[in-house]
């Protein structure tokens, strides 16, 4: 499926408001509630809509600290990429994980309450991790342009 400019209306203000209810979604794509679900539905079934989810403020609940860790894995065990990654999705406080090819294998992004907390988090849970070679802590400052919309 190749979406047209009434989808792509729909994925735009889907995008800037993602809480619409589908008839609010549909009268400000200028559909009706009917032809709005019905886009949707086939959105869905194409697997160009995945979901709709929540975008959390950490911060506003109590995580001050983000912290991206670039990890370089020692490739001589063939399994390093799968245990590593097994390893890394039991720890809760990591909210993402990206595998790259190049110096570095593996970005994970995590939380802390506060500095006190994220060093326990690094020595115990981090550094505990199977195969790192290497690790860079990059500490957050400022999201400036945070994850957004691409021009549909």
């Amino acid at each position: 499926m190749q979406p047209d400019d009434t989808d792509r209306r729909i994925l735009r203000r889907l995008l800037a408001e993602p809480g619409l209810s589908t008839a609010d979604l549909a009268e400000r794509a200028g559909v009706t509630p009917a032809t709005c679900g019905r886009r949707l539905e086939k959105l869905r079934a194409a697997g160009i809509l995945k979901g709709i989810r929540a975008r959390i403020d950490w911060q506003a609940l109590g995580w001050a600290v983000e912290v991206s860790l670039r990890v370089t894995l020692d490739k001589t065990d063939p399994r390093a990429f799968d245990e590593f990654l097994a390893a890394a999705r039991q720890v809760p406080e990591v909210l993402e994980l990206q595998t790259f090819l190049g110096r570095v294998d593996v970005r994970l992004v995590m939380i802390a309450r506060d500095m006190g907390h994220y060093q326990r988090l690094y020595h115990e849970k981090i550094l505990t991790l199977p195969h790192i070679a290497d690790l860079e802590a990059l500490m957050q400052v400022a999201r400036i342009k945070p994850a957004g919309t691409l021009p549909l």
